[in-house]
């Protein structure tokens, strides 16, 4: 790659992050947002919280040894780090760190 193709890349990248960055202020200038916006704001969270679930115990074989255990641990410990501090983001961030620590240590 010559030097006019690395600052054309550059260039293209830096103005699409721009416009991700800029698009919800040009579009959504009312105070209110749109009802699809407004769907996803409510339903995607626990939508995302069920996938992980749903992910997490997809492969586990609960008939073997350790049962499932670290699994269900880390599922307990999102679920009460959840129903404590009612945060999505804290909630699949710090549950995720766990769950791969029983993963990576047990």
């Amino acid at each position: 790659m010559g030097n006019l193709e690395l600052f054309l890349a550059i260039l293209v990248m830096s103005l699409v992050n721009l416009f991700t960055r800029v698009f919800p202020f040009l579009f959504f200038r009312k105070n209110e947002l749109p009802k699809p916006l407004i769907f996803i704001e409510k339903f995607f969270p626990p939508t995302i919280m069920t996938i992980l679930i749903f992910y997490t115990l997809k492969d586990v074989d609960f008939a073997l040894y350790p049962y499932g255990l670290k699994e269900i641990c880390g599922i307990f410990f999102t679920l009460v780090l959840h129903l404590s501090v009612k945060n999505y983001l804290i909630s699949i961030f710090f549950g995720t760190i766990f769950y791969m620590g029983l993963v990576q240590y047990l």
